[in-house]
């Protein structure tokens, strides 16, 4: 496999954004990680609204989406009202079927260096309460528990708890 490619996503990629969603959803459920993502939960509209508010990113090897993420500048559903300190990081997905072991985190330096680039001092994101492989995996990456969310709606469905993370950058400015 070649490089990945970073680049901003486009209508033109709505649907390759709802087949890696779909697929790391069926990758989770036949793992047994039940509760954070379902198959079918989120559709072209999610991901043309969150273009339209924040930004979706592609990652591209050999011309085709190897994985993808969302970059938010605020997060209130999980976070309260903030000081324009951090970037978000939503819904990171592979292609499993088709990407070596990293690459997830390749995409999230990705994330993290352009939220550097804006000039953010923190990248924030959550995971499902009680999934602790996955907490486990941003810990080990560098990222610290800083708090706990009941309740946060979710697009479409029940209202589900995170586990809230936090990753200081450098270069970032400070709180």
């Amino acid at each position: 496999m070649n490089d990945l490619r970073f680049r901003l996503a486009d209508d033109t990629d709505l649907p390759a954004l709802v087949r890696l969603r779909d697929d790391a959803a069926r990758w989770m459920l036949a793992r047994g990680i039940t509760g954070q993502w379902q198959p079918g939960e989120l559709d072209e509209d999610h991901f043309r609204r969150i273009m339209a508010s924040g930004e979706v990113w592609i990652a591209e090897a050999d011309g085709r989406p190897a994985g993808a993420w969302e970059l938010w500048w605020a997060d209130e559903d999980a976070w309260g009202p903030q000081p324009p300190v951090a970037g978000y990081v939503h819904r990171l997905m592979v292609d499993r079927s088709s990407t070596r072991p990293g690459t997830g985190r390749r995409l999230l330096r990705a994330a993290e260096q352009r939220v550097a680039e804006a000039g953010r001092a923190f990248v924030r994101l959550d995971c499902l309460a009680g999934n602790a492989t996955l907490s486990a995996y941003y810990v080990n990456d560098g990222y610290r528990v800083v708090g706990h969310k009941a309740g946060k709606q979710q697009p479409g469905g029940v209202p589900k708890s995170f586990t809230l993370l936090e990753k200081a950058l450098q270069g970032g400015s400070e709180r």
